[in-house]
């Protein structure tokens, strides 16, 4: 990261600005992808006058769109066929379904807060593909997702400047908060599944009971 990092200081603007893009965009394809980290140097940059805020913002807001709708698709072509198929042997069918099922009802506000969920964005657009959501809604609802993401990333890197290696403290506090909260929810649903799987067998059970 840090080789990365300072390779991309010594580069042209143009080649800072489409590695920034080039990273943006990655980061749904090969997941976990440090692009956060980028952005808020990208940033640092800006605030120094090496590059421009305004298109960095732009293009690697358009590169995580992208990134994100290259995952959309992966969904939408080949979700059902990877996940039934057993491929992904740890996720049983009927939990898919079952996501699925969530995503379709509640899959455009995920898309909004797709961007401040640390860890979960190439999962989202997978499962929102999959879902089969409305791919111009869901295109403009990633694109404003990122771009109100990569805005607070680049101006905290602008205004700490060379101190922005500080905010590294607050993104890893943020990300174990989100991931902490992400886990306690899965598990609030996965406990509430089993119960509902659990409640009908033991009607049953006392329906036919003696005096029952």
């Amino acid at each position: 990261m840090e080789e990365l990092i300072r390779r991309l200081s010594t580069l042209n603007p143009f080649w800072v600005y489409l590695s920034v893009a080039g990273i943006a965009f990655l980061e749904n394809i090969i997941p976990p992808f440090p692009s956060d980290v980028i952005v808020v140097f990208a940033g640092s940059l800006a605030g120094i006058g090496a590059i421009d805020f305004w298109w960095t913002l732009v293009l690697t807001t358009i590169g995580s769109t992208i990134g994100f709708m290259v995952m959309y698709k992966v969904g939408d072509w080949f979700g059902l066929k990877i996940l039934e198929k057993g491929k992904l042997k740890f996720i049983p069918t009927e939990s898919v379904h079952k996501v699925e099922g969530w995503f379709r009802k509640y899959g455009y506000v995920i898309i909004v807060i797709n961007r401040f969920l640390s860890g979960t964005r190439a999962v989202v657009s997978f499962f929102a593909g999959m879902s089969e959501l409305k791919l111009p809604i869901t295109t403009v609802l990633c694109f404003l997702s990122a771009l109100v993401w990569n805005f607070l990333l680049l101006f905290a890197g602008q205004k700490l400047g060379q101190n922005w290696k500080v905010i590294f403290f607050y993104m890893e506090t943020y990300s174990k908060a989100v991931t902490g909260i992400i886990l306690i929810v899965i598990l609030l649903l996965v406990a509430r599944f089993v119960y509902r799987r659990s409640s009908p067998q033991k009607n049953s059970q006392n329906s036919h009971e003696p005096g029952s």
